[in-house]
């Protein structure tokens, strides 16, 4: 595998250890606006991601199929959302906000924080491999740099998620290590998931816009059912709504400004 793209699928994995060492120099547990604000950046940039990253060149990829170049990219979106449907359903983890409802109690708190992070991982490790899997096997004209911009605005979301994970832990009193090493761990999948994508799209390189457009779908159920109500719910909604906007901005810029 080429290092250039090696360095591109730890980009986001290095968004989640920064964010994690946010354990080392801040005294408090983020607050509730704060929250909000950050899962709304969150949010925008995997809307954007999305829809310019992966939807936008799953269609592009299609057009040979003239009317029904949709096919591919519904397809796929629609079993993106049903695979992290799945996955919602059978691992046992804590939806953002939440606490200990409908989750069996022999798991720790920690262990179950873990697996949600994890679970949300998945789909954005998939959408930075499917990128570079089509820069490196794709039909359409797709820099270097576009793929680093993708890999780049995950990681800025992963920053603020890293430290949503590790900053409630140490609030109950675990060590800043022990914090630490549980956030970098949260993030490990992604590069993971990215390389087991890029080595599944080379196998059969006529499926890319349905891989594409099903890591769009993934990363969108992530949006809908977490972070959106999420920074919606209660107070200082407004502030989550604004961080989307500047989210959804900067990856937008970052995208077509590289592309």
């Amino acid at each position: 595998m080429d290092f250039r793209v090696i360095i591109g699928l730890l980009i986001p994995f290095a968004g989640t250890c920064l964010g994690a060492g946010c354990v080392f120099f801040m005294k408090k547990e983020l607050g509730d606006k704060v929250n909000k604000g950050l899962n709304g950046f969150a949010a925008g940039i995997m809307v954007a991601a999305a829809f310019f990253s992966l939807i936008l060149p799953a269609i592009e990829q299609s057009r040979d199929m003239g009317r029904l170049a949709f096919i591919p990219t519904v397809t796929g979106f629609l079993a993106g959302i049903l695979f992290l449907l799945f996955l919602d359903v059978v691992v046992p983890h804590t939806h953002t906000g939440d606490h200990d409802e409908g989750v069996p109690s022999g798991l720790k708190k920690t262990t179950k924080l873990v697996f949600a992070v994890t679970l949300h991982n998945i789909p954005e490790g998939m959408a930075v491999g499917v990128v570079f899997a089509n820069l490196i096997y794709g039909e359409i004209d797709m820099s270097l740099a576009a793929a680093f911009a993708l890999s780049v605005g995950i990681a800025l979301q992963n920053f603020p998620e890293g430290a949503i994970v590790s900053m409630p832990l140490k609030a109950e009193g675990m060590p800043r290590t022990k914090t630490f090493l549980i956030g970098v761990l949260s993030g490990i999948v992604e590069p993971i998931a990215a390389a087991l994508t890029i080595l599944a799209a080379g196998l059969v390189v006529t499926i890319l816009p349905y891989f594409l457009s099903f890591a769009a779908g993934a990363m969108f159920y992530v949006v809908v059912e977490e972070l959106v109500p999420e920074m919606g719910r209660g107070e200082h909604s407004n502030a989550g709504t604004v961080c989307f906007a500047l989210g959804f901005v900067l990856m937008t810029a970052l995208d077509v400004g590289l592309g």
